[in-house]
């Protein structure tokens, strides 16, 4: 089953990735009622907007612009999730993902504005990333330590940037490939060292998770709740210990640790 229309719109406007919890929209319901589903207008006034202009969807999902929003929003009201069997992004009905040169070749910056938890942030990112480069020798990340006096978005020595944020509403977002390249960033809070379980590598490597494609895991109608919408493929049978998967959705890991089907979707979508 899947949520309600009413109540996938609300939750994926106002849950946000905190500290471990999902916050829920207040007053939502699981009446299946059409009839109270905000408009668009509604909907874009009540989604989080970023430091760049960009609109956070699901916790930690970027969308550049409006437009895209809109599409977004279209999505979520239209046709219900598929029911069948980690899962990519699609867009247009295509599968969201790099090519296989640019896959091996993921250059990035972490900015010295991090000051004393540089060194921690660039470790961090390390393992975290090596969790994918582990399940598939097809992807590379590179830290580009050059960079990092100037690590922004307009850098074009590396593919993206890795930078600080202060905010409540998310321990740390990222991009997907599909992302203009003006928020092709992976922006985390200080409040990834103080996340209990949520190790800042399994954390980021979350994060790291979309920039490769992937989509979060609880948004199929296994989990029964937290529905994002429809716009992805699934790769494996539904996995509700991923990486990919908030433990508060639902979720039987209480640490984002990478599972074994985790490491068979990469493969996947990106060989092995």
């Amino acid at each position: 089953m899947r949520l309600t229309r009413k109540l996938a719109l609300a939750a994926t406007a106002a849950a946000v990735l905190t500290l471990g919890a999902v916050i829920p929209a207040a007053g939502a319901t699981s009446v299946d009622d059409d009839s109270d589903v905000p408009s668009f207008q509604e909907f874009a006034a009540s989604t989080y907007r970023d430091i760049d202009g960009s609109y956070i969807v699901n916790g930690d999902e970027v969308l550049s612009d409006r437009g895209e929003l809109r599409e977004f929003y279209d999505l979520l009201i239209g046709p219900e999730t598929p029911t069948d069997g980690l899962i990519v992004n699609t867009v247009g009905g295509i599968d969201d993902k790099w090519s296989a040169s640019q896959v091996s070749n993921l250059t990035y910056c972490v900015s010295t504005k991090f000051g004393t938890r540089h060194a921690d942030v660039v470790s961090a990112m390390a393992s975290g990333a090596a969790l994918w480069e582990s399940a598939s020798p097809k992807i590379n990340f590179v830290y580009v330590g050059s960079a990092d006096g100037n690590c922004t978005t307009r850098n074009k020595s590396v593919l993206f940037s890795v930078e600080p944020v202060q905010t409540s509403q998310y321990i740390a977002r990222a991009f997907f490939p599909s992302t203009a390249d003006r928020q092709q960033n992976v922006l985390i809070d200080d409040s990834i060292w103080s996340s209990g379980s949520w190790t800042p590598t399994n954390i980021l490597g979350h994060e790291l998770g979309h920039v490769l494609g992937f989509r979060h895991e609880h948004t199929r109608p296994e989990s029964g709740t937290c529905f994002e919408d429809t716009n992805w493929r699934p790769l494996t049978p539904y996995d509700s210990s991923s990486i990919m998967h908030y433990p508060q959705c639902n979720g039987t890991s209480d640490d984002l640790s990478m599972t074994s089907a985790d490491r068979t979707g990469v493969v996947s979508l990106y060989g092995g």
